[in-house]
């Protein structure tokens, strides 16, 4: 049998190299630590973070809390700004007027630094989850605007020269075509958005510090307690693999046509379920 992307023996030795990679660097790191290479009060050992990772979910369970203030406030900004962004994206892209008056100052506003314009939300709404959560919509506005805007006016020009000839009607015309075609490019910006926020609540938190992940990780970093700072950092990497690797599991659900095979998937889970409806209708 060839080997491919679907062969399991393949898929197996790639995960056993990476697996030899990452475990290799693991043994690297603790060994310079122990031995002196590495400042174990900056550089903690694999080991240390290890037994940090029992400590605050296990035996303290102080990071819970933290990280469930962080990730709800990753969701409320996460769809708050999307929702924005993809609005105006859609009105933007098919209104010339609108995109003529409205878009210069949408680029300007994203070459602002968004990080500068924390404390002005911050003095503007009061500390708290308000100004937090705008901080996290800020953030996450940019890239879901800026693909929508983008799949909305990039159609196929010969595609939508053919849907007027034939007659189509500008709901039409939207829904056959702008929308299939646009929604691939804003499912990369809602993917780009999730994981902006993510930033965008360390942000509001490291400026802040009351409570949530980021304010929790500047306790530890305060305290010199690097091992535990550590494990909060790895935390957040794995919580930012697992959003990217939902989003991209809902982009495939959401816009199969873009993928052959999704659309293989989809059409023989609709033929089964014609078959079925079929036999029960016999």
């Amino acid at each position: 049998m060839a080997a491919g992307s679907g062969n399991p023996n393949r898929t197996l030795v790639r995960v056993l190299a990476h697996s030899a990679i990452f475990f290799g660097l693991l043994a690297a790191w603790e060994t310079g630590s122990r031995v002196g290479y590495l400042d174990p009060l900056f550089y903690p050992r694999p080991s240390d973070i290890l037994a940090s990772f029992g400590r605050i979910y296990v035996t303290q369970g102080n990071v819970w809390w933290h990280l469930y203030t962080s990730l709800s406030l990753v969701l409320m900004g996460f769809i708050g700004g999307s929702a924005l962004g993809v609005t105006l994206g859609g009105l933007v892209g098919l209104n010339p007027v609108v995109r003529r008056f409205l878009q210069p100052y949408v680029i300007v506003l994203e070459a602002t630094p968004r990080i500068a314009l924390a404390p002005l939300l911050i003095a503007a709404l009061g500390f708290g989850a308000g100004s937090k959560t705008a901080i996290i919509m800020l953030v996450c506005f940019f890239a879901p605007f800026i693909n929508t805007l983008s799949g909305v006016v990039n159609v196929d020009e010969d595609r939508l020269e053919l849907f007027r000839s034939l007659g189509a009607s500008k709901m039409q015309i939207l829904r056959k075509l702008v929308l299939p075609d646009a929604v691939p490019v804003i499912m990369a910006g809602e993917r780009l958005a999730l994981t902006a926020a993510l930033s965008g609540v360390l942000v509001a938190e490291f400026i802040q510090r009351d409570k949530g992940i980021g304010a929790l990780i500047l306790t530890y970093t305060r305290n010199l307690n690097m091992a535990s700072a550590f494990a909060c950092i790895f935390t957040l990497t794995v919580v930012g693999f697992l959003i990217f690797r939902g989003m991209e599991l809902l982009d495939h659900r959401i816009a199969y046509w873009n993928r052959a095979a999704d659309m293989a998937r989809v059409g023989a889970r609709r033929r089964a379920d014609w078959q079925s409806r079929g036999a029960l209708s016999q």
